[in-house]
């Protein structure tokens, strides 16, 4: 591990090299317009890389959602009767817009969340490719004719647009949690509220003036950007509201339980993207070499920061120790730095409440006998922020919270186990299923093990899980539905039988 160029980095020197400084919005958008919160209050947004500031951005209530929801509410009565057609068109004018200002959106992303540019970079072209999969997807939603057990009549089954749609984003993904919600919805023909993540407001604004530039008409979709302090009021308005027939969430698993909680009071649908606690599973056939590989970037991509990246790592005792030195000369060449910095391939963490996280986890595992060999302090940078060393531990404890709970930072620890069904009985024993990794060339193995994991997804022989075609969610307290592919509009349909009388 090295630091990067290390360069003093301003933040609003950044900001000004954006080419086009009207993405850079600081306002809400609702109905199609640019507005102010109604008491004119703004929450400041700060920079985890230095830890300036970065700019205020409107500070939206209850009410002011609420008047959001009405503007929704008002457009799905139109909207809902557009063609698929037309809904593709203007959705693949947007990801033609996203794709065309991917660097100033990519700038706008790390400045707000840390990540590195190429990484932020990678982000922009993710999220581009959830509009423009669900575009297309509009023009599949098929619906059925079912045989009659009566003579002289018909059965149809078609699906329409639930409703109005409250989104609430989290920050570690501040392009592409949006799209890919957003995108399904507004395909489905459904109208939408967004609440980002106050920690990454920007993104979710940048992407409504693209929006707004690719003809999606007013009201279809409103960004209501929030502080913490207003979250709670934001949160319940849009899951008690009755104009809103739909909530969909990505976030922490005890967050998800409460919004689960108040959306039953008008018994809306949910859809909502959980905490995971990933395991990463080395057996003695695998391809040490490229499983080492795999687990660099599945672990300390945005610095630990995924809700699917590996969080115990498993490596079969026959192969633990060239394993770990594989693993170890590999994360030695991540650069920590500013995500603007030249050559930084490792940033920040976005809050400072997740790296107090991460500090504690690791000190109550070394008071449980935990042992670092790489790692484990703040880096010494000429830049402020939430910085924190890309770290690995062996002879970590089963019982201890960085193997019970989520990590969602850069650390990772790195077990040893003896048999398939000894790993598979670890890996499966926590209330979470999100995603799971493993690597083996045994053919047979493959099968069982991939079944046998007990997560929404498996990745064989790759430290990837995620793609627009491929759906995405978990199991047991992982959450429930699916994001992406040709299952994740129907989380905005309803299905309506038709019978029909000759």
């Amino acid at each position: 591990m090295s630091l990067a160029a290390n360069t003093k980095i301003n933040t609003m020197t950044e900001h000004s090299k954006l080419t086009d400084k009207s993405l850079f919005r600081s306002q809400a958008y609702v109905d199609g317009s640019w507005v102010d919160s109604a008491s004119n209050k703004t929450f400041k947004v700060t920079d985890p890389g230095t830890c300036e500031t970065l700019g205020h951005v409107s500070d939206m209530n209850a009410s002011d959602v609420q008047s959001a929801i009405d503007a929704a509410h008002r457009a799905f009565a139109v909207w809902k009767q557009t063609t698929a057609r037309e809904r593709a068109r203007v959705l693949r004018g947007w990801a033609d817009l996203m794709i065309k200002n991917q660097e100033d959106l990519a700038r706008v992303l790390t400045l707000e969340s840390g990540k590195p540019i190429m990484e932020a970079r990678g982000e922009i072209l993710y999220a581009a490719s959830f509009i423009e999969w669900f575009g297309e997807e509009a023009k599949r939603v098929y619906g059925d004719v079912v045989p009659s057990p009566m003579p002289g009549s018909r059965i149809m089954a078609m699906k329409q647009p639930v409703g109005v749609a409250g989104i609430i984003t989290p920050y570690n993904f501040p392009a592409a949690m949006i799209t890919r919600k957003v995108g399904a919805a507004i395909a489905a023909g459904c109208t939408v509220v967004v609440r980002p993540a106050h920690e990454t407001p920007y993104s979710a604004l940048a992407l409504c003036e693209l929006a707004h530039r690719a003809g999606i008409p007013r009201g279809v979709l409103n960004v209501v950007p929030s502080s913490a302090e207003n979250t709670p009021s934001v949160g319940l308005e849009l899951t008690t509201n009755p104009k809103i027939r739909k909530v969909s969430f990505t976030g922490s698993t005890p967050i998800g339980k409460l919004l689960m909680q108040q959306s039953s009071s008008t018994m809306k649908r949910v859809s909502l993207e959980l905490g995971g606690n990933a395991p990463f599973i080395v057996f003695d056939d695998a391809d040490l070499e490229a499983a080492a590989e795999h687990l660099v970037a599945c672990k300390f991509r945005n610095s630990g920061q995924t809700c699917v990246c590996a969080n115990r790592v498993y490596v079969h005792e026959n192969v633990y120790d060239e394993f770990v030195d594989k693993f170890i000369a590999k994360v030695e060449k991540l650069r920590v730095g500013h995500g603007l910095d030249k050559g930084t391939t490792f940033g920040p963490m976005i809050t400072e409440r997740g790296l107090l996280k991460v500090e504690d986890q690791l000190q109550r595992s070394v008071a449980a006998g935990a042992k670092i060999v790489m790692g484990g302090h703040r880096p010494s940078l000429h830049v402020r922020g939430h910085y924190f060393e890309p770290t690995v531990l062996t002879n970590v404890s089963d019982s201890v919270p960085m193997s019970c709970e989520e990590t969602f930072g850069p650390l990772c620890p790195i077990y040893k186990f003896a048999s398939e069904e000894e790993v598979l009985q670890r890996a499966n024993n926590v209330d979470v299923g999100l995603a799971g990794y493993f690597f083996s060339r045994d053919i047979g193995r493959i099968f069982r093990v991939a079944e046998a994991l007990e997560v929404g997804m498996v990745g064989v022989n790759t430290g990837s899980v995620s793609s627009e075609v491929s759906p995405f969610g978990g199991v047991k307290e992982s959450g429930v539905g699916r994001e992406g592919s040709k299952y994740g509009i129907d989380e905005y349909m309803n299905v309506k039988a038709i019978n029909i009388s000759l």
